[in-house]
């Protein structure tokens, strides 16, 4: 599906207020005092997978590709790969199992690549279990809540590229997925910039944070479901350039350069278009 926001006036009637600063906010998320699931391990046919305590998939790693993005719709999550090719800077919200931030990381080297992460038992089990690298110029690892990081003034205009992937032992629905949260995601991003969001589309939060992002964002961009029920968002901050006979060639490069499936991407792409036009 596309979908646009529908008026400026709706976007603006649901900002966060200007008597909220962010400083506020951050004051309320200290003061919360998370309580996290036990983070868990389990491997199986040389994949490794990240649980907080359930049976639900937080991430996966092939421990002879550490690098490799191993489940389909950590692959989709790299879909803005079509529209920009050299992002300087990066941002993961949620770490996972530090699947995307090794991969841009990796990828990208001329990039700043972000994590953010509130959990310190992810951060530490990413670093001893799911090869994750040291921070130097290239990489920084932040312990710290996903509201805060995307509120703070420092970080507006920052990103090229954010990645959302927000999730809680459950695993049903992100854990941040109100207006205000994806109108501070697009202050986030410069001018082209585009964010990819990971939903369950058979849940009843699917159609809650495509509301709050259709008020975020120029365009939103569903990818076709995989897995048992991942659907992937592309979210642009501005209109993006759809041209078949660009996307296709933008397509076969990645493929050439990282084996990623981005035919599949474009094509997934066109069908969200065609259904949209019907």
């Amino acid at each position: 599906m596309l979908i646009k926001r529908k008026s400026i006036e709706l976007a603006e009637s649901s900002r966060r207020p200007a008597s909220a600063p962010a400083a506020a906010s951050k004051t309320k998320s200290a003061a919360r005092k998370p309580k996290f699931a036990p983070v868990t391990l389990s491997e199986q046919d040389g994949v490794r997978y990240l649980h907080f305590g359930t049976e639900w998939v937080q991430g996966a790693m092939r421990i002879r590709k550490p690098d490799w993005p191993e489940l389909e719709y950590a692959q989709q999550m790299m879909a803005w790969m079509l529209f920009i090719e050299q992002p300087r800077a990066i941002a993961q919200l949620g770490l996972g199992a530090a699947t995307l931030t090794k991969f841009c990381y990796r990828q990208f080297p001329q990039a700043l690549v972000t994590a953010v992460e509130l959990n310190p038992s992810v951060i530490a089990i990413c670093s001893s279990m799911f090869k994750l690298p040291s921070d130097d110029e290239h990489l920084q690892v932040l312990e710290m809540d996903a509201m805060d990081f995307v509120l703070d003034d420092a970080n507006h205009d920052a990103f090229d590229i954010l990645q959302c992937d927000l999730y809680d032992a459950t695993a049903r629905g992100p854990v941040l997925d109100t207006p205000e949260f994806y109108q501070a995601c697009n202050a986030c991003l410069a001018e082209g910039g585009i964010m990819t969001v990971n939903l369950f589309g058979d849940h009843p939060s699917f159609k809650k944070n495509i509301k709050a992002m259709r008020f975020a964002f120029d365009t939103v961009i569903c990818l076709p479901e995989v897995h048992e029920g991942n659907v992937v968002a592309l979210c642009f901050k501005n209109k993006p350039d759809l041209d078949s006979e660009r996307l296709a060639a933008r397509a076969a490069q990645i493929v050439a350069a990282t084996k990623l499936p981005a035919k599949s991407w474009v094509k997934g792409l066109q069908a969200a278009l065609a259904a949209d036009k019907r």
